[in-house]
């Protein structure tokens, strides 16, 4: 279970994070949503290990990883996905994959020639198989569509089997159709894979769709937390961030 109790990340005066306490419990699928400036990436900062916060806790199977750097807190078994994919842009997909592979393990990344151990190559393919990659496995990564480019950057999240799978925006910047393939891949691996998922998303029909759970930011802090029908409904929301009906997010 992923549990932050407190948290607080000020910028000299500037409060980014305020007080924010929020329990993702083992398996589920959450969103995390908000206005554009409510806090939403400065928390998978937070959690990430990439900011260190002010104050707080960030809980994982309930020890504290505060103050963990971003490597060990990979490790301990929370994956990310950016916004915008970070790829290795000259590496294939599989070279990509085998090399995160390696890096926990103390390996320096070769930028040309094979890897070594094997078994990175078994993982390698079995998620490219999950994310339907396999048949660009010899693709330079930045020759990948946008949409594969994503693909990829959750593939190098998931090559390190985490216990929890952060998603920034993973339909942004897509078609309809590429956007409904998305997320009928990250439905399938959460259902499939055992995996607690929190997804920040601005498409609201997608996070009203496959959320258990929906968790709302507003100026740094916890407005509402709920179901799907319970934040649909819920009259600060609706103020804050959905609009009436006719306004609502597409």
């Amino acid at each position: 279970m992923l549990r932050v109790e407190n948290l607080c990340k000020s910028f000299g005066g500037v409060v980014a994070t305020s007080d924010v306490t929020i329990e993702f419990p083992t398996g589920s699928l959450s969103a995390v949503i908000g206005p554009n400036g409510a806090g939403k990436t400065t928390f998978f900062n937070l959690i990430s290990g990439a900011l260190p916060p002010s104050s707080g806790r960030i809980l994982l199977d309930g020890v504290n990883i505060v103050g963990q750097s971003s490597s060990d807190i990979v490790r301990l078994g929370i994956g990310r996905a950016f916004q915008v994919a970070k790829l290795f842009k000259t590496l294939t997909v599989e070279q990509s994959l085998r090399g995160a592979l390696m890096s926990p393990l103390g390996k320096s990344l070769q930028l040309h020639g094979s890897f070594p151990l094997s078994a990175t190559r078994d993982r390698a393919h079995q998620v490219m198989e999950q994310l339907g990659l396999q048949s660009k496995a010899d693709v330079v990564s930045g020759n990948l569509s946008h949409g594969d480019q994503k693909l990829l950057d959750i593939a190098l999240a998931l090559v390190l089997d985490p216990k929890v799978l952060l998603l920034d925006e993973p339909v942004a910047g897509m078609g309809p159709e590429e956007r409904e393939q998305m997320i009928e891949t990250v439905y399938d691996l959460w259902q499939k894979g055992g995996l607690t998922v929190v997804l920040i998303e601005h498409d609201m029909e997608i996070v009203f769709r496959i959320s258990q759970h929906i968790h709302v930011l507003s100026y740094g802090k916890v407005l509402a937390q709920g179901s799907a029908e319970e934040i649909r409904n819920n009259p600060a929301v609706i103020e804050a961030y959905l609009g009436t009906p006719q306004e609502t997010h597409a």
